[in-house]
């Protein structure tokens, strides 16, 4: 949305199927999102409307759900996993890492970047808070 003229612009996804989950920024302005049903992330430019979307590492059925980025790298969860798994990716080497989530079934709904850039995360199905270190 413009604040000054409070015109709407919407972006088309590449696929009907896509279930956006959540959204988060970078330093330049792109918007990330997880593409739930389709087991895949997702960087838009809203300048040029431009979108690129990536597999996730475990696939179709992962169901990725919640994001943060962190100085630029884009930390999410892999719902459709058990355990979950806590998934890092950076953009500039298109390259993944994944963690199991050591207490097991519970599933993220949200994360929260902290004040010293660290990830607090809900497990909504064990009612557990967890914070995941980032060095």
């Amino acid at each position: 949305m413009n604040p000054n003229t409070m015109e709407v612009r919407y972006y088309n996804l590449p696929d009907k199927r896509t279930r956006v989950r959540r959204l988060d920024l970078d330093s330049q302005g792109n918007v990330w999102y997880v593409n739930s049903t389709r087991g895949k992330i997702g960087r838009l430019n809203p300048d040029t409307g431009a979108i690129t979307e990536w597999d996730s590492p475990s696939g179709t059925d992962s169901h990725p759900y919640a994001l943060a980025v962190i100085d630029d790298i884009i930390w999410y969860n892999e719902s459709g996993m058990r355990p979950d798994a806590i998934v890092r990716f950076d953009p500039k080497a298109e390259t993944f890492q994944s963690w199991a989530i050591p207490s097991g079934v519970g599933i993220i709904r949200n994360v929260w970047v902290t004040e010293e850039e660290n990830l607090l995360i809900h497990q909504s199905s064990t009612n557990q808070v967890g914070l995941v270190r980032i060095n």
